[in-house]
Order: C-alpha cells, then structure tokens, then sequence
C-alpha cells in the first residue's frame, strides 16, 4: 500500500508531544533515587540470599511463576513509582490497586511475595520494604528461567497509598496502540528502547483469551507468515478462544516456541508475524514504528544486545521513585497492608 507524503508527516505532531511529555515524565518520575547495592549490608545482609533461595522454590514448583512476579513488578512501577502500591489490599479505609481493569484479570504471585516477606521478617524484621523485596524477586526470576543477571540498588519505601485511577490509565493494555504504549513509557521516563527491550519478558508471559481474542479475531492473519505452523497456532488458539461465547479466562503463552525459557524467542515470533497481543505485534508491523521495528530485528538476531538491554531497562524501570514515600513511607509488615 502506497502513501502520499502528506500522510507519512501526519505523525510529527504526536510525536513532539511525546517528547514534551516525556520531559514531563523525567520530572515526576525518574529522579535520582538514594538508592544503593550495600543498603541493607548492615542490617539484613541475608536479604538476597533468601529472597533466591524462595524464588528458586517457586519457580521449580511451577516456572510460570517467573513470569507472574516480573509482571507484578511492572505493574507496581508504572503507578506512583516502584512503592509496593500494587501488593495493597482494599480496605475500609484504602482502595487498592488489585481490582483495577488492567489487574484484575492479569496479576497473580502476591502470595509468593507474602512467603518471601515472612521469611525476610524473622530474620530481619522491620528492615526491608515489600518493594524492594518484589524489585529483587523480579531480578531472580528471569535469571531462573535463563534470563540475564543485573545488580539490584535497593532501599526504596513502601506506600501507605495506592492509586486505582492511575492503575486503570498508566498501565498498556493489550490492544492499545503503538503511539499510546509508547507515550505511557516516556511519561515513566522510559524510552522507546525500554519499551521494546522490556516487551521482551513475554517471552515468558502467559494471556487470557480476552486480551487476545481481538487480535487473533482481527488482524493475526494479516500479519502473519501463514506458514504451516502459523495456521496451526492460530487454529489452536481460536479453539481455546472462541469469538462468542466465553473462554475468557482461558490462556495461552505469548511465546509458543519456549514458553518457559527466557530468550529472544518473542522477537522472532514478532517477525513471523505471530504475536498474540495486538499491542506486541505492532512494535514491529506498526506503520509508525519505524524505530521500534528496527529494535525487534536487531533483538531477533542479537540475543545479547537484547540481554544487555533488557538488564538496563529493568534498572532503569525499577529506578521510577514515588517521591513521598521516601519522606513518608514506611516499611510495611505484611505487603498487602499499610501498617498501624
């Protein structure tokens, strides 16, 4: 399909404002954390010993459980900064963050946090935040399931507040597209290489059918190689997903090649085409994504400069600061509550 040089201009717009809000974004967000590697050398030397040896269980008991903590982890960040908001229950007094249209169906592993802060508090009770502990956890997880190491800087605060609002609006969801996911992260002061590189956990993700029924319904063929295995995949995924009539809780890896393996698989499935979700897929088949169809390449055949990356993007990502939880935050005793 051809198109006329008036219509390729039309994205200049959008994206000056982007880089506006993303200056905007640095200024709320991605400040200069006092956060550092020997924070808790004093005090619970033991902290990352037991928060492996925990992840560890976990993940042999059921590897998806890799992926549940990395997600909960990105979704902490991206409302009111890495604070521990996302593991809050609802209370009289508090609404929390769990029953917001972009959690409510997706996040799971609070009870993993929970057995990781129980063992952390009778060894070092009162010292290391619920945040800190899900920060470090996420780390372990992908490096249990074959994924890079980076180091962890720790010492953030818990919230004693969590935001519904900004759960429902800062947070991607599955069919959202390019221009939208990628103002959402300049907004956290992340980049549109952040948000590529990041994408890249769902190699280990898993997807209910009604955050893909849209896409394997709509444009999957489209994009798609239509290869032998390609129509296979997608002729499984409509049985398990049908277009009316329910399913939607039923769910399927975003990675179909290595569901349980941290690897570059995902941008390859990009390539072919295959991505499950609507909001993957156009990293690389957007017409406006120029900059992001050239990362997916790039990680497709680099699986190191994808490693490399992905370490400094969950560095940078767990770096978002709520501002007033380092004046007023706390470090909670159990993760699903504020303290009393």
């Amino acid at each position: 399909m051809a198109f006329s040089l008036q219509e390729i201009k039309l994205p200049i717009l959008p994206f000056s404002m982007l880089i506006i809000i993303s200056i905007l974004g640095r200024s709320l967000h991605a400040s200069d954390p006092p956060l550092t590697l020997d924070y808790y050398a004093p005090t619970c030397p033991s902290v990352f010993e037991i928060v492996k040896k925990e992840m560890e269980c976990e993940v042999i008991s059921d590897p998806r459980s890799a992926a549940l903590i990395v997600r909960l982890h990105f979704h902490d960040c991206f409302v009111q900064g890495c604070d521990g908001s996302v593991l809050l229950d609802d209370t009289i007094t508090l609404q929390g963050e769990k029953k917001a249209s972009t959690n409510i169906n997706s996040l799971d592993g609070f009870k993993i946090i929970d057995r990781i802060k129980n063992k952390i508090e009778s060894e070092c009770p009162g010292i290391v935040s619920c945040a800190d502990i899900l920060t470090i956890a996420a780390r372990d997880a992908v490096l249990l399931v074959g994924g890079p190491y980076w180091d962890v800087p720790v010492g953030r605060k818990d919230s004693k507040t969590a935001s519904f609002e900004l759960a429902a609006s800062n947070i991607p969801t599955a069919d959202e597209g390019l221009l939208s996911i990628i103002t959402k992260f300049l907004y956290q002061g992340l980049s549109v290489t952040d948000l590529v590189a990041l994408s890249g956990a769902h190699t280990i993700g898993m997807a209910h059918c009604a955050n893909f029924r849209a896409r394997i319904y709509g444009d999957f063929e489209t994009t798609s190689d239509r290869s032998p295995v390609s129509e296979t995949y997608l002729n499984n995924l409509k049985s398990m997903c049908p277009a009316t009539g329910g399913g939607d809780n039923n769910i399927s890896a975003m990675d179909y090649v290595t569901p349980n393996l941290f690897d570059n698989s995902f941008y390859h499935l990009l390539l072919k085409g295959d991505g499950l979700l609507n909001s993957d897929q156009e990293l690389y088949s957007s017409i406006l994504g120029l900059e992001t169809k050239n990362l997916v390449i790039k990680y497709a055949h680099d699986p190191i400069a994808f490693f490399h990356q992905f370490s400094d993007s969950m560095v940078k990502m767990g770096n978002i600061t709520n501002p007033d939880s380092f004046v007023d935050g706390e470090i909670r005793t159990n993760c699903r509550f504020v303290n009393t």
